[in-house]
């Protein structure tokens, strides 16, 4: 809103992050374009404060941006242009050969950052959408959680000491007693998710409130892994290595003091078994203050 049109009335915004890694931390930079259309007008890859990748947008009536990126051969720089529609760091394993220290160190950088932005899974369950019954699918968790069920009738099967883990969480974050959590047929092809009372009491999904379904779903999600949930993990990184990245703004909206404690105590279990790592926002970070195994960082409006 605050950005000032250039000439020909574009406008846009910069955002970066940084992933830490075997090369250290590698920081990459996009400028973005909004306004008129959304494009990638420039980007910046740099390791050790050497820039390893720089593009621009040279010309706004080509579809390309100009792109150079470091080699350390007998040409310090390789030029060539690249699609404004693509991130240049995820395409640069297609255009570097890989024949030179530097080349190799291009490759390395943009492979760990491609690496750690590929294991993010975004997640904001939204309890609205958890109450109805699901058809049934393919068993992975939307960002959104709304085919819980669905991910309750294949995980409740696969590992019975995970389960048990879920069970244990979601007790300690619901009202009443909680002997387990499982889906079962409607009879009109789809799927609903229940809490078993033990006492031959099944309380629907569709009776708990906000807060508990926001609970369940996050404690779900911190007790699975990339093989359960909808996000593209990295093939080329064995199994074993890969470290899934939860993100969820507003972690603690909707859920109380008690749950929101739970979940991070689970959230830092999680992370201490090499399990996952996690990102969550919040307006007020007092309450996680000196809670073990996690970072609190306060951002600057």
């Amino acid at each position: 809103e605050r950005a000032r049109p250039d000439a020909q009335q574009r406008r846009g915004f910069r955002i970066g992050c940084t992933a830490d890694g075997p090369e250290g931390p590698v920081l990459l930079d996009v400028a973005v374009q909004a306004e008129p259309e959304l494009r990638i007008v420039g980007e910046r890859l740099t390791a050790r404060g050497v820039v390893l990748l720089e593009t621009a947008l040279r010309d706004p009536a080509r579809r390309a941006v100009q792109a150079a990126w470091h080699t350390a051969g007998s040409a310090p720089v390789t030029r060539a242009p690249l699609p404004d529609d693509r991130l240049g760091t995820a395409l640069l394993p297609l255009r570097v050969a890989g024949k030179t220290d530097g080349q190799r160190r291009v490759l390395a950088a943009a492979e760990q950052m491609v690496v750690a932005l590929r294991s993010v899974f975004a997640c904001d369950p939204l309890p609205e959408r958890m109450r109805a019954p699901v058809h049934s699918g393919p068993g992975r968790l939307f960002g959104t959680c709304d085919n819980l069920a669905d991910v309750l009738w294949r995980t409740r099967a696969e590992c019975g000491r995970r389960h048990a883990q879920f069970i244990e969480a979601v007790a300690a974050g619901c009202a009443g007693p909680v002997a387990d959590v499982l889906a079962e047929p409607t009879g009109y092809g789809t799927l609903r998710a229940l809490l078993d009372r033990g006492d031959g009491l099944r309380t629907d999904f569709a009776r708990l409130g906000d807060g508990e379904l926001r609970y369940i779903a996050l404690a779900l999600v911190l007790l699975t892994g990339p093989g359960v949930l909808e996000v593209d993990p990295p093939g080329e990184v064995p199994a074993a290595l890969q470290a899934l990245t939860v993100l969820t703004d507003g972690f603690d909206r909707q859920v109380d003091v008690r749950q929101r404690r739970a979940l991070l105590r689970l959230a830092a279990r999680s992370a201490q078994d090499g399990h996952i790592r996690f990102l969550g926002a919040v307006s007020d970070a007092s309450w996680a203050v000196g809670e073990r195994g996690v970072t609190v960082v306060h951002l600057k409006p």
